[in-house]
Parts: structure tokens; sequence; C-alpha cells
């Protein structure tokens, strides 16, 4: 049977590759940074030196007998090709769909907020609701909603968006919530060359919106805005915090209150002398010979 492994032993069969076919409807899209060139040469030189690991997950091809589909580990699949191997460890797991490739995907971390969004457009599309999706993927409800939101942005935030300019899903809705209030602004923002998208830009960018006249031109809210960014990120910049103290002597000697240690009356304080030895001393017998400040960081 061409190398393949007799089921039910325990370990993976050795599947060739050439039966195996990719799911066309796998979460992962196909311009995934999983699978640029370069990180697919990464794997494939691990694999040469080490070999697969990790078995991928296969089912059975529901039209055509002895063909197998992926249903985790295409990287795998593929890095294996430019290794050089003709068959892979493989495990057959016929009880799987889109929604556990979804679900072991998020675990590791590996889905953009793009493939998230499709993944969800599939199943709205195949009549689910928002409430079921997120119970197959076990996700909030406001998890689903907002990634939903992606399917459908305005055109300058879809832009910024595919562009991987704004890759947090709360920013892009915040920056959609902005560009109700003044779409035509929030473009110009957006086309402003080399604008930050950071949540203290978008932020201070829907506040500026809440101020500005709604009749005056996108335009000039842009170059108000963008001086009132320069100004916020001057102020921030110049900001400098002093710490201080009193210095206080006794017994001709410096030192420095205790205000936290608890003195035995209301008439005694505890003070660190420089030497830095400690003494309750009468508050009467302090003398106040200045103050000492420095800056923060």
């Amino acid at each position: 049977m061409n190398g393949v492994a007799v089921p039910g032993t325990g370990h993976p069969l050795q599947l060739p590759l050439d039966l195996i076919d990719e799911d066309p409807l796998q979460p992962r899209a196909k311009n995934s940074p999983g699978f640029s060139a370069a990180s697919l040469r990464e794997l494939a030189e691990s694999i040469r030196r080490r070999g697969i690991k990790t078995p991928v997950s296969v089912r059975r091809h529901p039209r055509q007998a002895g063909r197998y589909i992926i249903n985790h580990g295409a990287r795998r699949f593929r890095a294996a090709r430019l290794a050089g191997l003709h068959t892979v460890p493989a495990f057959v797991d016929d009880d799987y769909n889109e929604a556990d490739q979804v679900i072991e995907n998020l675990h590791r971390n590996d889905l953009t907020a793009r493939e998230i969004a499709d993944y969800i457009g599939r199943e709205l599309a195949r009549g689910l609701r928002r409430n079921q999706i997120a119970r197959r993927i076990s996700k909030s409800a406001a998890y689903i909603t907002q990634h939903a939101a992606l399917l459908d942005l305005p055109d300058p935030v879809a832009q910024a968006f595919t562009e991987g300019r704004v890759r947090d899903v709360t920013l892009v809705n915040e920056l959609v919530s902005a560009h109700k209030m003044q779409p035509d602004t929030v473009a110009a923002w957006l086309a402003e060359p080399g604008q930050d998208i950071t949540r203290s830009t978008v932020r201070l960018l829907r506040e500026f919106l809440c101020q500005a006249p709604a009749h005056q031109a996108a335009a000039d809210v842009a170059v108000d805005l963008a001086r009132a960014e320069r100004s916020a990120q001057s102020a921030k910049t110049s900001e400098t915090t002093f710490y201080g103290e009193l210095l206080f002597e006794h017994e001709g000697r410096a030192c420095t209150p205790l205000l936290r240690r608890r003195p035995s009356g209301p008439a005694t304080v505890w003070v660190r002398c420089a030497d830095g030895s400690t003494a309750e001393v009468a508050l009467v017998a302090l003398r106040l010979s200045g103050w000492r400040t420095w800056q923060a960081g």
C-alpha cells in the first residue's frame, strides 16, 4: 500500500505526500506569515535535520478513495516537500471540521484577525448565528462581533487593515467609530504619509473629532489634528518628574525622618542618620537644614 503503515497500532501512518491534498477551506490564508517562503525554508531545514516530530492530522477524502485531506499540518506538509521527503507521519481523524481547525490555530495563536474574520464570515454565510459560532470555537459573543466587523470595513480603514498598518481588532473598531463621525477626516488622517496608528493616536483622533466643527473641511481638520499630535508628543517628551525630601539635623548630624516607623509618642519621631543608624528623637530637637531633589528615571 505504497508504504502506508497498518492503522490501529498506536503509531502514525507514513502517508505518501502525493496522496494528500490541502484543505481549500483551511482558516489560514494563503498570504499568512506562516506560509511565507522564508518561514517554510526554515521549517524544511529543521525537518531535514530532525525529521517531523509532530504528525499531521488528515481525514479520508469524501469523494476520492485512497486520498486524504489535511486537517492540521499544512506547513509541515509543504515544508516536507521542500525538504525532499516522500512521506509524512500522519494520524487519520475523520471527525474533524473547520471549527476544529480554527480552535487549534487559535490556541497556538496562529491565526491573524483577518483569517478569524473570514472563518466567521463563512459560518455566517452557512446560516449559523454568532452565538453558535462563539460556542463552536469557545470564544465570547463580543469576540465574534468584533471580528465580524472586519468583514465590512469602510474603504480607508479596510486599506489600512489589509496593508498591516493596524492589526489590533479593538483599534480597527475604534477607527470605524471615528469614521462614522467624520468619514472624510478619518480618510485624510489615514492617508497622511507616515501616520502611526496606535492606541494613543487613535484616542487623540477620536477626542479631536468630538471637538472639531462638523462643517470644517476634512483637510483642515487633518492639519489641525497633526498639530495636536505633535504638541501632545512634545509635551510628553518634555515632561520631567522630580522627587524630593526635607533634610534635617539632630545634634549636628544629618538625618532623615522615617515616617513609616511609628514612634512611641506624639512628641518623638524615628530618624535615620547619615551613618545608617536609626534613633527615636524628640521633634523639638530636629533642625531643618535643607531640601534635596532628584529627577525621575
